[in-house]
């Protein structure tokens, strides 16, 4: 999968436990704004909601929309 900066996603699963704003996202779709490196597991991508709120997820926690 090829997800891009700029690009409409939606969180479709949570691999770990996470805060209660974090895990109200499932579901819901937010757009890329940057990268981020991760300790030994990759790349991140930093995913902003339409409320402002942004966290970021391992790419097969989103799927393009």
């Amino acid at each position: 999968m090829s997800l891009e900066i700029g690009q409409r996603v939606k969180v479709r699963r949570l691999r770990d436990r996470v805060d209660k704003d974090t895990a109200g996202r499932l579901g819901k779709s937010g757009v890329i704004r940057q990268y981020k490196m991760v300790d030994g597991s990759g790349v991140g991508l930093v995913v902003e909601f339409d409320d402002k709120f942004s966290t970021w997820f391992f790419e097969d926690e989103i799927t393009p929309e």
